[in-house]
């Protein structure tokens, strides 16, 4: 029979509070996301100090979630994806296929169903943050707010693993702990590979119809504070189209360069003359120099189109190696020993070992070929160096001001094969291996360095703390609620008004699974719901085989909260989503997978 409800003592009580408050505080945004987090811990951890209660979790055990091997992983696959972004391997990978989606509902299409697929047999984890910079950038060609397919992202991604028993962490343990239970004698019916996919497809299929045709009325359009358009600046850059590269024949709109926000091109030089305002049929040929105008965000997202090189191969003749440049912003100032002159006449190389990637000059459009352009003061160069450039050149009066462009990570794109090889060693080795994800994260994240296809500085500062920091408290507070009870009490709470009947206690289990992992997390609610569902089914004389899938897709269908389920909170602040954004879109998409 189901336990009774154990809301009968005070940690129980005072742990549902510190959840709540957590909840309505990501709800009104009162403050930033890691910081509400933290401060709701805090108050468990103090109140234990305090009180010296066991129902609540020492302060040992509470910051334990900070060493939690999945959050660790989490942390190895920023890096991983920074050796992706660094070479272009997401786009050499992804390119050919998202690059013909011209508006949202195709671009929807083309990311949706293959994603879902592949979290049927890869962990979601990795996929989504793989594809995250790939989104932004296909936002970007399309004309549309990354809010629009970041979080239909991570729903697919979780939808596409609750379909096998190797798409989720929260699978595997489930399977474990049925194996665990036939040893026991408590269940005879194993688990096989596709056993949840009699739930987990046809919520999938239904699922994916939803997204994309809910979200253009559901999703609001988060837009950041500054956009592309709001940048004065109008950079000229000169780029080449490389002979040997893959642009060669292909159309000005095939090649991608109609649909970067606040950037076009000016003209194209050739042997022959040039072509001005280009139409977008025209055809790219070998060694054809674009001239092109725009702002520095569109400027530097023209580093990540494989074939397009910095004419005369000015950048590889710079006394450092790719993988140590920088892109770095400059500004002439009235002491400049090259005004007047142009770049080429200066001999800019030479005399600064830095190569000018583009010029800006107020909101002018320059005209011509950069290295024709006379230096005046006031004129903003971008440049590719080194380094050290910025500490050699921040106090020298040729430059007013000298700054570091953060969005500007310089492309290898002769490594990008590398990184998607290491990619893929790492999927195979978790998945048809003992290897753990965790250990396959690590050995990919250490040959990403190795094979410099990011620099340890890059690795670092890709990973985004706050995500790691929010959910690392939120498996303290996740832990607290399984100390205090108030987890299981809430779950047999919902299972007695199920009463004696199969159906209603079917229900009340998954139910209570999904409310769990809401509040605690999709593993801790499969870990804290399994023997509760066992011991329902048991008692109800029913096949517990229903009960166990249950809990294995509600575990997983962490819709309604961005910190149910891992992929959530990543896509959380990158989106610019606010937590009514989840109820608002998740809610109906609960119904169908409940249903």
């Amino acid at each position: 029979t189901v336990k009774g409800v154990f809301l009968d003592t005070w940690e129980a009580w005072l742990t549902i509070g510190v959840a709540c408050t957590l909840l309505v505080g990501l709800a009104v945004r009162v403050a930033a996301t890691d910081l509400l987090a933290l401060f709701c811990l805090g108050i468990l951890v103090l109140v234990q100090n305090i009180t010296g209660s066991d129902a609540l979790p020492t302060p040992e055990q509470a910051v334990a979630g900070f060493g939690n091997q999945g959050l660790i992983t989490i942390a190895l696959l920023f890096a991983v994806v920074a050796g992706l972004e660094c070479t272009g391997g997401t786009e050499l990978a992804t390119g050919w296929f998202l690059n013909q989606a011209k508006n949202v509902t195709a671009a929807q299409t083309r990311l949706f169903v293959p994603v879902a697929v592949l979290s049927g047999f890869l962990n979601n984890t990795p996929v989504v943050v793989a594809l995250m910079p790939v989104v932004n950038d296909l936002a970007k060609r399309i004309s549309a707010s990354t809010s629009r397919l970041l979080l239909p992202l991570s729903y697919a991604a979780i939808l596409g693993g609750m379909c096998t028993l190797i798409g989720t962490s929260t699978n595997l343990i489930i399977a474990d702990l049925n194996t665990q239970a036939i040893a026991g004698g408590s269940i005879s019916e194993p688990l096989h590979f596709f056993s949840p996919a009699a739930v987990g497809l046809p919520a999938t299929i239904i699922g994916l119809i939803y997204m994309m045709i809910a979200s253009r009325w559901l999703l609001p359009e988060r837009r950041p504070a500054v956009s592309v358009s709001d940048d004065p600046r109008q950079y000229t850059v000169e780029m080449q189209v490389d002979p040997t590269g893959p642009l060669v024949g292909r159309s000005i709109e095939d090649a991608g360069l109609r649909h970067l926000p606040g950037l076009y091109i000016a003209e194209i030089q050739r042997e022959d003359g040039v072509i001005a305002a280009a139409k977008p049929n025209e055809r790219l040929r070998p060694d054809d120099v674009l001239i092109l105008v725009g702002a520095l965000e569109s400027v530097v997202d023209l580093r990540k189109i494989r074939g397009l090189t910095i004419p005369d191969d000015q950048a590889r003749k710079l006394e450092v190696p790719a993988w140590r440049r920088t892109l770095v912003e400059a500004v002439v100032s009235t002491r400049c020993g090259l005004l007047g002159k142009t770049i080429r006449e200066g001999q800019f190389r030479s005399h600064y070992n830095a190569a000018v990637v583009a010029v800006a000059r107020g909101d002018k459009r320059l005209t011509g070929k950069l290295g024709d352009v006379r230096l005046e003061v006031g004129d903003v160069l971008l440049l590719e160096a080194s380094p050290s450039f910025l500490h050699r050149r921040r106090e020298s009066p040729d430059f007013f001001l000298v700054s570091a462009v953060e969005q500007g990570t310089v492309r290898r794109p002769e490594k990008a094969w590398i990184s998607i090889t290491i990619l893929l060693a790492m999927i195979l080795a978790a998945t048809t291996t003992g290897i753990s994800i965790l250990t396959a994260a690590l050995l990919a994240a250490v040959a990403m360095v190795a094979f410099r296809c990011c620099t340890t500085g890059e690795a670092r500062r890709s990973v985004d703390w706050s995500v790691l920091i929010v959910i690392g408290a939120a498996i303290g507070i996740g832990m607290a609620m399984q100390q205090s009870q108030a987890a299981q009490g809430i779950a047999n709470g919902l299972l007695s008004l199920a009463g004696e009947n199969p159906f209603f206690a079917l229900a009340a289990v998954y139910l209570a699974t999904m409310l769990c992992t809401e509040l605690i997390t999709n593993n801790a609610a499969a870990v804290l719901m399994f023997p509760i569902a066992l011991e329902t089914a048991m008692g109800l004389d029913c096949n517990p085989t229903s009960f166990v899938i249950a809990v294995m897709i509600a575990a997983s269908a962490s819709f309604l909260t961005p910190f149910g389920y891992q992929t959530n909170l990543m896509v959380y602040g990158v989106g610019g989503y606010r937590f009514f954004d989840y109820v608002r879109f998740g809610l109906p998409l609960s119904v169908i997978v409940f249903m």
